[in-house]
Formats: C-alpha cells, sequence, structure tokens
C-alpha cells in the first residue's frame, strides 16, 4: 500500500536534485514499494482505501522500499491503526558488559581487600586496617591466628605487601603461618625455632614459585610461643614495639641501599643502581628479599632475619606495618599515637590507633598501600 502527502517546492527534492535519484534502497531490494509522498502533513485528495499509483518520475514522490521482515526497521510484529500498518522499532537487547577489574590484568582473582578501598577488623588481642593507595587493586594482605594448637598463649600474626600484583601476598598470607608452624612442631626444640621460621619462609617461597605466577611480596611476622616473641621479616614491612612508651625496632629493612644487602648481591653477579633517587636491583626492584620475584630470584633471596626476645611486661605491644606507613612515619612518632588507644590512657580503641597512623601517613603524602596491625602483648606474659 501507499500514502502520499505533497512536498513543498525545495530544492532538496527538486528535479535537478541528484540526491535519490537512480540510487538503490538501502533497506531492501523487495519489489514491493511503499510510497510516501511529503505535503504538510495534509492527506492527499487519493483515498487511503483505494490509493493512485505513485508515479516515479514524478518530482515531487520519494518512492521508499517496503522494508522486508529482514530490514532494520521491520518487527517480527506490527499493529495496524485505520487500516494502515505502523512499524513498531524493536528495543535492542541488553548488553551485558563484563566489570573490568585490575586484578584479573595479574591473574589474581577478585577478592573483597582487591576492589574495597578500605579493610579494617578487630580480633582477640588485635587490630588491622588497610587502606588502598593510588592503585586500582589492594596488594597488601595480612594473616592472624590466636590460640594456635588450642593454646591462647600461642598467636601468629603477619603482614605482606605485595607488589607486581597481590598473588604472592595472598598465597604467603594463607600459606607461611601453616609451613612456620609446622616446622616448628616437627623440631619440637625451642633453640631451633629460628630455623623453623626460616624453612618456613623459604619453603613458602618455593611453594609460590612452582605456580609460575610473576610479582612478590615482602613479609613480617611474628610467632607468640612460650612467652617469647619470634619477629622475622624479608624486605621493607617492619615490626616496633613499644617498650615502656618507648619504640623499639624488631626488624632491619632488607634495601638494596643496605651496605651487606649490596654486597651480597654483586658478589652474585647483580648490581645495583639509583633510578631517581632509589636504590633498585637490576634497576628494578627496591627491596632486596621477599617471597616470590622469579625473574630476581638470584639475588631477591626469602630467607628473614628474625629475632626472639622474651615479653615482659613493660613490653606494652607491637606494630606490624607496610612500608607504606614507615615511610612517612618515624618509629616513635607510630608508638607515640597508639599508646593512648592501646593502654587504656584514655578509652581504649586500638583500631581507632590503626587509624590514625594510616591517615598520618596519606596526608604527608603517601600514595601506597597502608596496612597497619597492633598486637596487645600484656595478654601474652
Amino acid at each position: 500500500m501507499s500514502c502520499s502527502v505533497a512536498v513543498c517546492n525545495s530544492p532538496v527534492f527538486s528535479p535537478s536534485s541528484s540526491l535519490f535519484c537512480g540510487k538503490t534502497s538501502i533497506i531492501s531490494q523487495s519489489p514491493e514499494a511503499l510510497n510516501l509522498s511529503l505535503t504538510h502533513l495534509k492527506p492527499s485528495s487519493s483515498s487511503p482505501a483505494s490509493p493512485s499509483p505513485s508515479s516515479p518520475s514524478s518530482p515531487f514522490r520519494l518512492r521508499l522500499q517496503k522494508p522486508t521482515s529482514g530490514s532494520l526497521l521491520s518487527t517480527p510484529s506490527s499493529s495496524s491503526v485505520s487500516g494502515s500498518t505502523i512499524l513498531k522499532r524493536k528495543r535492542p537487547s541488553r548488553l551485558d558488559i563484563p566489570v573490568s577489574t585490575t586484578a584479573l590484568c595479574f591473574g589474581v582473582p577478585a577478592t573483597l581487600s582487591e576492589v574495597a578501598r578500605e579493610v579494617e577488623r578487630e580480633g582477640d588481642g588485635y587490630s588491622v586496617y588497610c587502606k588502598r593507595g593510588r592503585r586500582e587493586a589492594m596488594e597488601d594482605r595480612f594473616s592472624a591466628s590466636v590460640e594456635l594448637q588450642g593454646d591462647s598463649k600461642q598467636a601468629f600474626f603477619g603482614v605482606f605487601d605485595g607488589h607486581g600484583g597481590a598473588k604472592a601476598a595472598e598465597f604467603a598470607a594463607q600459606k607461611l603461618e601453616k609451613n612456620i608452624v609446622d616446622e616448628v612442631v616437627r623440631r619440637g626444640d625451642r633453640s631451633g625455632v629460628k630455623e623453623a621460621v626460616k624453612d618456613g619462609y623459604l619453603k613458602t617461597d618455593a611453594e609460590f614459585l612452582k605456580e609460575d605466577v610473576s610479582g612478590g611480596t615482602c613479609c613480617v611476622t611474628a610467632l607468640i610461643q612460650n612467652g617469647n616473641l619470634i619477629v622475622s621479616n624479608a624486605g621493607d614491612c617492619r615490626a616496633v614495639m613499644s617498650r615502656g612508651g618507648v619504640a623499639e625496632p624488631l626488624t632491619s629493612d632488607h634495601r638494596p641501599s643496605r651496605e651487606d644487602e649490596k654486597s651480597r648481591i654483586e658478589t652474585s653477579g647483580g648490581y645495583v643502581d639509583l633510578c631517581r633517587g632509589v636504590w633498585r636491583i637490576q634497576g628494578s626492584l627496591a627491596v632486596s628479599r621477599g617471597i616470590g620475584d622469579q625473574h630476581l630470584k638470584q639475588w631477591v633471596i626469602s630467607e628473614p632475619e628474625t629475632k626472639i626476645i622474651g615479653i615482659k611486661p613493660e613490653c606494652e605491644f607491637l606494630i606490624l606495618a607496610s612500608d607504606g606507613l614507615w615511610d612517612k612515619v618515624s618509629n616513635q612518632e607510630a608508638v607515640d599515637i597508639a599508646r593512648p588507644s592501646c593502654l587504656g590512657i584514655n578509652k581504649m580503641n586500638p583500631l581507632g590507633a590503626c587509624k590514625k597512623l594510616v591517615e598520618l601517613s596519606v596526608s604527608r603524602g603517601s600514595s601506597d598501600d597502608v596496612s597497619v596491625m597492633l598486637i596487645q602483648l600484656g595478654r601474652y606474659i
């Protein structure tokens, strides 16, 4: 069928215009045609019930092919109003666009701590607060276990600062505690606990390397057993204890700028270079020990340094934190800020102290992930 309306004299539709003349319809090749004539919306003299055939040669008519059922303008269903067919525009189907996360780029499944901006937890005798930096995914992890082997005086805590992705930090947070405790139990010798912790680190590193995944992680851990605090680290995560209000660092950062670390790296055939103000191994990594880093494993060892101290009444609390804190906040500052909230001088709020330390680091320009854990040592005396 066709409907016709007149067109005002416009150069666009004039006979001399070649805009439409001689052009094949891009809508359909069907011989059945629908003729439309435009006339300022006034009906033509022709009756809709018996329309006159339109002339393709008329300068006032535009001849369009009638859309077929497969054309872009047609739909399987149509409705008829007053004898004329009205085509319905089909709503496009919903597009399911997957949300991309940086985590997929590193081959790490998305977890709460990767997609969340902040992570906090309060447990029995400890509190932890993590805040993501400018990266799109959180690379810090932590672990905390109290009442190890059913003993309320035994516990394990750890903070892990991943680099090149979160996979290594995630792995260490899940595996390192078990590997260390298994070694301690297997030896059953209190004098050999340092070696047990070392073997636990080395075993975790070897297991992660078998995963054949890039990236690595710095670690700081605290094993509490038999009234002793066994603190270990590999990398630049740090442990600081408050002893009567005085900050006592229990670990030493493993950086290529340390003379003993630099000598070890160079002796094994590597080099240490100053890159934009930061000392790096092979011009790449700014830490000299850690779990993972397979491409630099010849120089980045996973062997920790361990220190054992007896927990005395003057041992108030322990701070385990990633370098996101220590790059901006000194050891004594951290103790001074946390102490009032940890000793009940004011209302006890160790989680609030963790947050204060993190926010202080951020206010001083830290763009790194920042993780802070506070452990009350008095309960383990």
